[in-house]
Order: C-alpha cells, then sequence, then structure tokens
C-alpha cells in the first residue's frame, strides 16, 4: 500500500501543477483583449480544456490518495505542488524566484520532508 500511496502522491503532484501551468498558459496571451474578448480568446485556446482536464483527473487522483491518508497527513504532503509550481513557473514562464520564494521553496520541503517520513 506505500508505493501506491506514494504513486498517487506523486501523480497528483504532476498533475495539479499541469493545470496550473495550462491555465496560465490559456490566460497569457498578449493579444487577447480586455475583459469580455479576453475570456472569449481564452475559452477557444486548448490549453484551458487541458487544464480543465488535469484538474478533473487530479481530484479522481488526490479522492484516491485521501483514501489511504489521514486528512492531516495527505494535505501537507500535497503542498509540494506550490513548490513544483514556483519551480516549472520559472523555467516556462520564466518567472522570478526572489530569495524570499526559494526560501519558501526549502522550507516548504523541508516540511513535506519532515511530514513524509511518516509514510
Amino acid at each position: 500500500m506505500l508505493s501506491l500511496t506514494i504513486i498517487l502522491w506523486v501523480l497528483n503532484v504532476l498533475v495539479d501543477s499541469g493545470g496550473q501551468l495550462a491555465f496560465k498558459a490559456a490566460a497569457s496571451h498578449p493579444d487577447s483583449g480586455d475583459g469580455v474578448e479576453h475570456w472569449k480568446h481564452m475559452a477557444m485556446r486548448p490549453w484551458l480544456w487541458i487544464g480543465i482536464a488535469c484538474y478533473v483527473f487530479e481530484f479522481v487522483l488526490w479522492l484516491a490518495f485521501l483514501s489511504l491518508v489521514p486528512l492531516s497527513l495527505g494535505v501537507l504532503m500535497g503542498s509540494i505542488n506550490i513548490v513544483a509550481i514556483m519551480i516549472l513557473g520559472r523555467f516556462i514562464f520564466k518567472e522570478r524566484l526572489t530569495p524570499m520564494r526559494v526560501l519558501g521553496i526549502v522550507l516548504v520541503s523541508l516540511g513535506v520532508a519532515v511530514v513524509g517520513i511518516q509514510l
């Protein structure tokens, strides 16, 4: 059961991160206009629908993961998504990683590692 738990956790992180990145890609297009036009443009882009599909799949993975671990442990383990998204955002969207964000990444990673030892 331990290996299934870890597989579900890793898949959850990957799918959730993919969904966030897809939403960012759908929302960031300089020529999409303002207001309603921007929303129409986003609805036409496949990235929005990929993000929605990722979230539906992530919902199923999250339920399966939570069926194997206590909620308090699962939520803390799930917070590693923040780290994955920040790092991927840096490489894919050239977002800045300030010293405070790097410190946050380190602290969240350490916290998840400490909690993950209980698995």
